[in-house]
């Protein structure tokens, strides 16, 4: 899973990441607010933790911004502010937990982890979408109107539970690669080409009626007939 932080304070910002590293995240650093939320807006991110006072733009500018562009993230605020008016600001334009300095890194881990629990539906084993169902457990993709199953896993897996998780949606290629494969792979786009035709070979394996649709000079999208597509 991957974390922004948007943190000018540099010292602060590396002991978060070197926390974050050891349970396995990948995780990117920007200490200012243009440059954070540039990169916070490649919607590629599980979870962001964002500073308020930040250098040219503070955290709740980016926090509503984000929230107009309707991106997926996950937001915890930071902040050396203790009143109550500050915190409502934050919860009222979207932040979905708030955590005042200073604060114990035990603290901040477990509030990570339950944010992360809840954007990855973590507590369920089952995704359904149109007539497929995709079982978490068992890595098992079905058509639920039929008895056709197929094994399906590693990055073929994640890919799909990615783009089952944003149907009718859009998702742009870069989007797609860097979330399932990362910034530091030696893979290319070629991949995730591949790994598109592998799945869309799984659904028609179990007949569904469900599209893994290519948009030119964009990305692809899972598509539902009958239900609206998002950009």
């Amino acid at each position: 899973m991957k974390i922004l932080i948007i943190e000018d304070e540099y010292n602060l910002a590396d002991a978060i990441s070197s926390m974050l590293k050891t349970q396995k995240y990948d995780v990117r650093i920007e200490v200012d607010g243009e440059n954070g939320l540039e990169e916070a807006l490649t919607d590629i991110y599980d979870l962001i933790i964002l500073d308020v006072m930040l250098p040219r733009k503070n955290g709740f500018e980016i926090l509503k911004e984000l929230k107009n562009e309707k991106i997926n993230s996950k937001i915890i605020m930071l902040t050396a502010k203790t009143t109550i008016d500050d915190k409502m600001i934050g919860f009222n334009n979207g932040a979905d937990d708030y955590l005042t300095k200073p604060f114990h890194m035990d603290e901040l881990m477990a509030r990570v982890n339950v944010q992360l629990r809840k954007n990855n539906n973590i507590s369920y084993d089952i995704i359904e979408l149109g007539d497929l169902t995709l079982n978490i457990k068992s890595m098992e993709l079905s058509n639920k109107f039929g008895n056709q199953k197929v094994k399906i896993i590693g990055k073929e897996f994640q890919l799909l539970e990615l783009l089952m998780n944003n149907a009718n949606r859009v998702m742009e290629k870069e989007q797609l690669f860097v979330k399932i494969w990362g910034y530091d792979t030696e893979c290319d786009i070629n991949s995730l080409e591949a790994y598109i035709s592998f799945i869309r070979k799984k659904l028609k394996l179990i007949r569904s009626e469900v599209n893994l649709k290519a948009i030119r000079n964009m990305g692809y999208i899972l598509e539902v007939k009958d239900e609206e597509i998002k950009n």
